[in-house]
């Protein structure tokens, strides 16, 4: 079993369709192992978008502050899923990164759709909606940024009990 966090950012809570988002990835039988809503600060945000993501190191100092304005106007949800092959089965879902590319039945593409062209031009952040780790190895740090042990669950759902077995009847 693999985890990978996902945050629904402040336009999804904003736009209340985080009970959508999160029913898709139950629905396919991703397991919630953590879920909290939170606001973080600065610092929080810097240490997971260059710190773990190295945005500036990626794009430039500008992109990262228009970013982090974003992430700061309001709560998140932040969530630890876990399923078989699930950083890249979330990735899939989620879309890409640019939600003008994301194709419909993507999450990004049913419900977001600025091009970065239309972004750049006018200094906004992209409204995308959503974070999901791009790696293992992101995953394997994002997630400890974001949660104590003791936030995150052991329990067998209907889903595992029926799917993942292995006793033989």
């Amino acid at each position: 079993m693999e985890r990978t966090l996902v945050l629904l950012k402040p336009d999804a809570v904003q736009r209340a369709i985080v009970g959508e988002i999160i029913t898709r990835f139950e629905k396919v039988g991703l397991k919630i192992v953590g879920m909290k809503m939170v606001y973080p600060d600065r610092d929080h945000y810097h240490k997971h978008y260059e710190d773990i993501g190295k945005m500036i190191t990626r794009h430039n100092k500008k992109v990262f502050e228009i970013t982090l304005e974003m992430m700061m106007a309001g709560p998140v949800i932040a969530i630890v899923l876990e399923g078989v092959e699930a950083i890249s089965l979330v990735r899939k879902m989620v879309g890409t990164t640019e939600p003008k590319s994301s194709p419909p039945g993507t999450i990004r593409g049913d419900y977001t759709h600025i091009s970065y062209a239309y972004a750049n031009s006018k200094d906004l952040p992209v409204p995308n909606v959503i974070h999901a780790s791009g790696s293992e190895k992101d995953a394997k740090e994002e997630i400890p940024h974001w949660f104590k042990p003791k936030e995150l669950f052991e329990y067998e759902t209907v889903h595992e009990k029926f799917t993942f077995s292995s006793k033989k009847k």
